[in-house]
Parts: structure tokens; sequence; C-alpha cells
């Protein structure tokens, strides 16, 4: 039997493990933003990986120079992204300032009578509400100045995040070794060569994965601008630029960035008449639409990722499905990568069992 002693003990010892979980869990909670930094840079260093591979045996640059002309790539990238936004935001920006309500009302309504008519069906509620509707009341000027002192705030804080992404992701890149000699430390004695092979896997097949990504957003952007320039989209090449970044979450990204297209598609052509001109070319746009996405699904899909990741789609789809249920958007957008993670993990630790052997026999 136990004594006393031997009973206080084993009570001490399990609050301590109670305590320190619970601080660990509020130390992680407080550095979140420094976690997803290193999410992000990680990431960054992951699509960066093949650039610097061929800065330095192509082109025989030294380690440092191609990971410098990398990342200045990827800022670049970035910066030419963030441009192709800004007619979009200077157009909006000038209409509210030219704005005329009862313009938009008179063609709004005439746009809902054509549309009622054409379809045969009763007048869409929500025109008569936004009609009826009195923004003026539910606007005080008050709160300008805590606007603009958010947008400050949150300015700073992007470029500290902007800043520490890019240089963690210099070092990433820089010493390839870093992060997972850093995650050695909670491999157990005797296991590293394990740890070290499942971490370079890994490693290997996400970078793959996230440059699949890269060229898939570029393969739908690409058709997407043909499309909308094809139909007198205004500001085409932004629009297909947020048609294609929509398509990163799986399965319902494509419905969010067609309901899009379709509502700057319509109200681009406000005033025009609905049976000849709108509803034509919302027609269009919406079969050119489904062609690409079914060109997406049905090859860009499985030879991108099934290449990069060694993943059967069904696996693909069952994880994804699995993730949404699970965690909602973030989940299907992570779902693939922690996926492949833990196939690779598998494989490595519980090859004997049978299952495991059949899921990675193609890692």
């Amino acid at each position: 039997m136990m004594n006393s002693k031997t009973i206080a003990y084993g009570i001490l010892r399990a609050v301590a493990i109670i305590i320190g979980i619970l601080g660990l869990i509020w130390f992680l909670y407080k550095i979140q933003s420094v976690l997803l930094y290193i999410a992000f840079a990680a990431v960054i260093s992951l699509m960066g990986r093949p650039l610097v591979f061929f800065f330095k045996r192509k082109l025989k640059f030294g380690n440092t120079l191609a990971v410098i002309i990398a990342l200045l790539l990827t800022i670049a990238i970035f910066f030419g992204i963030f441009t192709l936004f800004i007619p979009i935001i200077s157009e909006q920006g000038q209409l509210i300032g030219e704005i005329n309500i009862d313009l938009i009302k008179s063609q709004l309504d005439q746009l809902n009578t054509e549309i009622s008519d054409y379809f045969n069906i009763e007048k869409l509620s929500f025109i008569e509400l936004i009609k009826q509707t009195d923004l003026t009341q539910y606007f005080d000027l008050k709160i300008i100045p805590n606007i603009i002192n958010n947008f400050v705030g949150g300015f700073g804080s992007l470029l500290i995040g902007l800043f520490s992404v890019l240089f963690i992701s210099f070092f990433l890149l820089k010493d390839s070794l870093l992060l997972e000699r850093s995650l050695l430390v909670f491999a157990k004695k005797g296991e590293e060569k394990k740890f070290s092979r499942v971490f370079t896997k890994i490693k290997d097949l996400l970078s793959r994965y996230f440059t699949g990504l890269l060229l898939q957003v570029f393969i739908l952007f690409v058709l997407y601008t043909i499309l909308f320039l094809i139909f007198g989209v205004h500001n085409a090449v932004a629009v297909a630029l947020i048609a294609a970044i929509f398509n990163l979450i799986p399965y319902v990204g494509p419905l969010f960035g067609g309901i899009l297209v379709l509502i700057l598609a319509t109200t681009s052509h406000l005033g025009a008449d609905f049976s000849t001109v709108i509803l034509p070319k919302l027609s269009y746009i919406l079969i050119g639409y489904f062609i690409i996405q079914l060109i997406d699904n049905f090859f860009n899909q499985p030879f991108i990722f099934g290449n990069s990741v060694k993943s059967h789609p069904l696996e693909i789809f069952l994880a994804i499905l699995i993730g949404g249920l699970l965690f909602g958007i973030g989940g299907m957008i992570t779902a693939v990568p922690f996926y492949t993670a833990i196939k690779v993990i598998a494989k490595e630790f519980l090859s004997e069992y049978k299952i495991v052997k059949q899921l990675t026999k193609g890692l």
C-alpha cells in the first residue's frame, strides 16, 4: 500500500503538471502574434526554397546573395499584387465622392423592375429595404477620430508584422537547418535521426505544395483575366486576381469568388438594359467562370496537389472536408499541409500498421 507521503507527492506532481500546462497555454496565447509571424515566415521560406536552390546551383550565387534575391522577388510579387488593387480602391473612392443617391436608387429600382419582369417574379424586397433605409441615422461623426486612430494603429502593426516576417524568413532561408535544430529538442533521445528524416520529408513536400498553390493561382489569374477582358469587366486584372485568390479556400472559395465577380459585373453596368446587356454579359461570364473551374478541378488540382503531396484526390477531399467541419474555413485551407505532415510522421513511426502502409506507400 502507498503511504501518505507517496500520495501527497503524486497529487503535488499532478497539480504542478496542470499548472505548467495552463501556464504554457497562457504563454502561447500571449505570443500568438509571434507564432503567426513564424508560421507566415515558414510558408514564405518553403515557397522560396526552389528559388534559392536555383540561384545557388544554376547561377552559382552565394547562399546569402541567393536568399536576398529570393526575398526581393517575393516582396516585388506582393507589391505588384497590392498595386493591382489600387485602381479598384481609387475608382471606388471617386465613385463615393461623386455618389448620387437618387440616381443609384432609380438605377437599382430599374434593375429590380427589369429582373422581376424578365423572370416574372415579384420585386425583390431587399431593393425596397435599401431605398427606404436612411443610413445617416446610423452614422455618427464622432466615431471618425476613432476610425482614424484605429487605422493608424493597424497600419503600424502591419509594418511591424511585415518586417518581422521578412526578418524571420531571411534566416530560415539562409540556414535551412535552423528550424529543424530548434525542433530537435523535442525529440526523444536516440530518435533524432528519425525526427530529422520526418522534418526533411515534410519540408520537401510542403515546399512543393505551396509552390503548386502559387502555380494554381497564377494559371487561374491568367484565365480569369482573359475572360474578364473579353467581356469588358472593369478593372479586369484586379478582379481576376481576387477571384484567383478566393480559390485558395477549397470548394467554397470559387463560389464566393463567382458571386463577387457577378456583383462587380452587374454594378459596372448599372443603368443598362437588363435583358439585352446585363443578362447576356452575366450569362457569358458565368459560363466562362464555370469552364475555368472545371479546368482547375479536373486538370490543375489533381496534377498539382497529387504530385506535390503524393496523396489521392479522395484523400485530399476528405482531409479538407474534415478540416472544414472541425475548424471552419481556416481548417479547410490548412487541411492538406497538416494531413501531409501526419502521413509523413505516421510512415516513420507507425509503419508496422497495415493502414499506415497503405496510406503512405507513395511517400
